[in-house]
């Protein structure tokens, strides 16, 4: 309490915060129509009555917001620095503004303006952001204290826990070959620290197909990868088209992958990830769709405070204006390829930083409550890059803020209750090129219908449409007889009006033209297809049959690097997979490929780095497997970790048969896939 450094520290902010209410306070009551003085005394004693009533009545309100759980700290965030103003100018002796309106009015100003001014102040750094979190924490380890019975906390900054935990912090979409680049050219000052001192090491890992966040999420929270065929499907036996962002369907993916031995078992914590991993606490986590209760004060605390919702939204609307500003930009330089980015995307940007904030505020909190194992998935990037191109500035800059909030979490590390090792990883890579339909001048639904169509009108009824027994109860409207789902540049193709998988005999004698014409297409780089040799990959000039690589012509696979044979053969085992799987092409040269979906940067599929995903660690970790191809494998290796620093307290035998079913499904896979399909 003594401590001359604290005291000075807390002057500071004190004085700061001072400073800020004065200047805020001064230009927006100079704004307000009708208000004749602004004299500086009146304007200090202004000051000090937003100090005293902030004093007052935020621990009050603050404790409604976290009363009324996630819903009430979304509606009231905002509000308690709205309260907070009103009241003072509401008892300001000075009474330049009167009328409810117009005090509501005068606060919401004041409340933006401050937010704005704190940015300008710290030149776009997160130092209030952070010291907001460090006193988030300290309030989190004080009241466990009062909980637990123990000595409660003085002032000092508690000391921080002896006892190990794992911080994994997912940064989405990014490619390893992208990481590299942006560390050699120092633009990650804190990635980069790590890497140059030897504290961490960096290594790619392969994700295979689909390269997509819900199938490595799925992989490395709960090792079931392969219950995951795309980001989006079609299911023969129940009808229904499933999209893995949707909570609903996420709800109902989760029991497929949980078995109970999930990445985050022994009380971890998983926070904005699609699945769970087996998580004790879910926040923001896609399959438990809710905001965060009541027990969340780290989400309470940021919607109440100045720094926290505020700051973010003000920010957010910023964000709004930068990325009009850039995608004009592009299309004044003509830059190419490119993509629009207006519409739902304006939204998503602004929505992709508050979500960043809020997580690491979620993040900090469960640190102080000595959380064993966090994962966190952070989405900024992999939305940007969606838009503007995975090694494009605006991208860039959003790696940079993602590497700054590494660095708020280091900085964090002293005021845990644990002592924690923090791993970074991505899901999957992006590959940047134009569209397919920018390309051809026709999306792939189109094309897929020319192709299916009959030869001439008065054509015979198809055997699709003549086997009436076999078409299963639909719900209406009735769904069209061919079902086209794309996920970047892979896409699934199912004749809907079979409930089992159709063999290439039986999709040519339904539409004779649609295997042929799509692999003769320039979009598309292959096309695979189940034959009774197993599955056969198809291209313009050629095919390769996956079970045995006999070649016939030029070699489909060649443009997709030397892992594709393996790729293509285990999508082939996922759940739901299409009658028709389609890859689009892939430029040799440029790596370009041509996402079936308007996204510039695309992932899902094959070509480029979207299956170049990357795990930093730190060093001296040892590593199990040399080679990490799929995110089972990235599963297995964080469990090891987990149980090097004693955080797999359940027995480990259910964990080594997972391993022995993974290593007999690698032995076993051709033979699997040898198997002849029914229809």
């Amino acid at each position: 309490m003594l401590s001359w450094r604290r005291i000075l520290n807390r002057l500071r902010a004190v004085l700061r915060s001072a400073l800020v209410t004065f200047v805020v306070l001064t230009l927006t009551l100079w704004l307000m129509p009708g208000v004749e003085s602004n004299d500086v005394v009146d304007t200090l004693g202004l000051v000090v009555l937003v100090a005293a009533v902030g004093a007052v009545l935020r621990p009050f309100l603050l404790a409604g917001v976290v009363a009324l759980g996630g819903w009430g700290a979304m509606l009231l965030g905002v509000m308690v620095q709205v309260v907070v103003i009103v009241v003072a100018l509401e008892i300001d002796p000075a009474d330049r503004i009167s009328g409810l309106p117009s005090l509501v009015l005068t606060a919401i100003l004041a409340v933006v303006f401050a937010a704005i001014v704190d940015w300008m102040a710290d030149s776009g750094t997160d130092d209030t952001f952070l010291r907001e979190a460090k006193r988030l924490m300290r309030g989190v380890r004080r009241r466990q204290a009062r909980l637990s019975g123990g000595p409660l906390l003085t002032l000092r900054r508690p000391r921080q826990g002896t006892e190990p935990g794992l911080l994994m912090v997912q940064l989405d979409g990014l490619s390893e070959p992208v990481l590299r680049w942006a560390v050699r050219a120092g633009n990650l000052p804190t990635l980069g620290h790590w890497l140059r001192s030897g504290s961490h090491s960096m290594r790619g890992w392969h994700t295979g197909l689909p390269s997509t966040t819900p199938a490595s999420q799925a992989g490395i929270l709960h090792g079931a990868s392969r219950q995951i065929p795309a980001f989006r499907w079609f299911e023969k036996d129940t009808g229904k088209l499933m999209v893995t962002n949707r909570p609903r369907d996420a709800a109902v993916l989760e029991p497929r992958l949980s078995d109970g031995r999930g990445l985050l078992r022994d009380g971890g914590v998983s926070i904005g990830n699609a699945f769970s991993g087996d998580a004790a606490v879910s926040l923001l986590t896609v399959s438990h769709a809710a905001l965060p209760g009541r027990s969340a004060r780290g989400w309470a605390a940021f919607m109440a405070s100045p720094y926290g919702f505020t700051r973010a939204l003000v920010l957010g609307v910023g964000e709004v204006f930068t990325e009009l500003h850039q995608a004009r930009l592009q299309r004044r330089r003509n830059l190419q390829p490119r993509v629009s980015r207006s519409g739902a995307f304006l939204a998503l940007r602004p929505a992709s930083m508050l979500l960043r904030d809020v997580n690491v505020s979620l993040i900090a909190e469960q640190m102080a409550r000595g959380a064993p194992a966090i994962y966190c998935d952070l989405v900024d990037y992999d939305e940007v890059a969606h838009h503007a191109g995975p090694a494009r500035p605006e991208s860039m800059r959003q790696l940079e803020s993602l590497d700054r909030m590494l660095g708020v979490l280091e900085r964090l590390a002293p005021e845990a209750a644990r002592r924690y090792h923090l791993v970074v990883l991505s899901d999957h890579g992006q590959s940047q090129g134009a569209t397919f339909k920018q390309r051809f001048g026709e999306t792939l639904d189109e094309v897929v219908e020319r192709f299916a169509a009959p030869d001439h009108a008065d054509a015979p009824e198809s055997p699709a449409e003549s086997e009436a027994t076999q078409e299963p109860d639909f719900p209406e409207p009735p769904l069209a007889p061919l079902m086209v789902v794309s996920s970047g540049n892979l896409a699934l193709i199912y004749l809907t009006r079979f409930t089992e998988r159709l063999d290439r005999v039986a999709i040519d004698r339904a539409y004779p033209r649609l295997i042929h014409g799509l692999a003769a297409h320039p979009g598309i780089g292959l096309v695979i297809v189940h034959t009774p040799d197993g599955p056969v990959a198809l291209g313009g000039s050629g095919s390769h049959r996956l079970r045995d690589g006999v070649v016939e012509g030029v070699d489909p696979l060649l443009p997709y690097g030397p892992r594709a044979r393996h790729d293509l053969l285990r999508h082939q085992e996922s759940a739901h997979i299409g009658d028709l799987v389609l890859i689009s092409c892939v430029d040799p040269v440029t790596e370009e490929v041509a996402a079936f979906e308007e996204l510039v940067g695309s992932h899902g599929g094959l070509g480029g780095w979207q299956t170049d995903a990357v795990l930093v660690h730190p060093a001296r970790w040892p590593i199990a497997e040399t080679d990490i191809i799929g995110p089972d494998a990235v599963h297995r290796q964080l469990i090891e970790w987990l149980a090097m620093l004693g955080l797999r307290t359940q027995p480990p035998a259910a964990d080594e048969e997972r391993e022995l079913e993974h290593e007999v499904f690698e032995e076993e896979t051709i033979p699997r896939l040898s198997r002849t399909h029914d229809g």
